[in-house]
């Protein structure tokens, strides 16, 4: 028999193929150990708070003297000199302590959100080298704005009893309205993060729109002077409080500063108004993740 004739039912027959072990996943926003997600997110996080005033002299006062020189500029050129509505009778009381407070959580949000604009384009070297959860990068921008949150809320608190404010029961508010503007805040960041590798006017763009969403916001003018020179029922009004954080701001000032101010339920005109910008925070959230979770496998190809 030759060799030709020996060697057909080898060639003849199908070669079975083993497994090679498991299949290699690309990059993806999450990771299948939540606690290694969050330790990573946690000590980028760290890392960025510490580096960030290595070698100024001040250090971590910087972090607490800014919102307060911002607070000096509007409060004497828009209360003292343009004499803007505080608020009608005692709502307008401790109107100082009010203005800082929105401004301290205004600063969380607009320097979470445009901190998280960059930050996977600015990661870049590790992005294409490290094989890790992307999400950590917009998340740990978020956690490193909530370090600098807590010193300033402790700012506020401390100027709101000077100015005269007693602690209330209203105060156990706190943590719920602090989980809003977080989750609202998450939510812009993951949107921004994954935007701006595809399109790089997305910064231009947000800063423009943090600049509208501060003065259309209860910062500086109360809602209730809003509310009182639109009118309650106009379509002007309604789209003004479709404004997450103007139910968010106005509930601060209400638990935290003042129960003469309206709560975020009086100032939309019912308890059961908020849930249109309560779904307007969710959608964001959810958006959010699912935009950023379908580019992050292409992050590093795309940057």
């Amino acid at each position: 028999m030759s060799t030709s004739t020996l060697s057909d039912p080898l060639s003849s027959q199908a070669v079975p193929h083993e497994p090679l072990g498991q299949p290699i996943h690309g990059p993806r926003a999450l990771d299948d150990s939540w606690s290694r997600f969050w330790h990573l997110a946690y000590n980028i996080a760290r890392s960025e708070f510490k580096l960030k005033f290595f070698g100024s002299a001040l250090g971590y006062l910087w972090q607490v003297v800014r919102p307060l020189l911002l607070f000096g500029v509007l409060y004497v050129f828009f209360v003292l000199i343009f004499k803007v509505d505080k608020g009608k009778g005692a709502a307008g009381h401790y109107y100082g302590a009010q203005l800082l407070g929105s401004i301290v959580l205004f600063t969380f949000f607009s320097e979470a959100a445009l901190g998280a604009v960059r930050s996977v384009v600015d990661r870049e070297n590790i992005v294409r080298k490290i094989q890790f959860p992307r999400l950590a990068i917009p998340i740990s921008v978020v956690l490193l704005a909530m370090f600098n949150l807590g010193l300033n809320l402790i700012v506020v608190m401390i100027f709101a009893v000077i100015s005269g404010v007693r602690p209330m029961l209203s105060w156990v508010e706190l943590p719920l309205i602090i989980l809003m503007v977080t989750v609202l805040t998450t939510g812009m960041a993951m949107l921004l993060s994954a935007l701006f590798v595809r399109f790089r006017d997305i910064q231009p763009i947000w800063e423009v729109l943090s600049q509208i969403l501060f003065y259309s916001s209860p910062v500086i003018i109360p809602a209730e002077t809003v509310r009182e020179k639109l009118g309650a029922g106009s379509l002007l009004y309604h789209i003004y409080t479709l404004n997450p954080l103007v139910a968010i701001f106005q509930q601060f000032r209400h638990a935290m500063i003042n129960h003469a101010t309206l709560s975020a339920g009086q100032i939309m005109g019912s308890w059961a108004a908020l849930l249109e910008p309560m779904a307007l925070v969710a959608a964001i959230i959810v958006i959010g993740f699912w935009y950023f979770n379908r580019e992050a496998p292409h992050i590093a190809e795309d940057l």
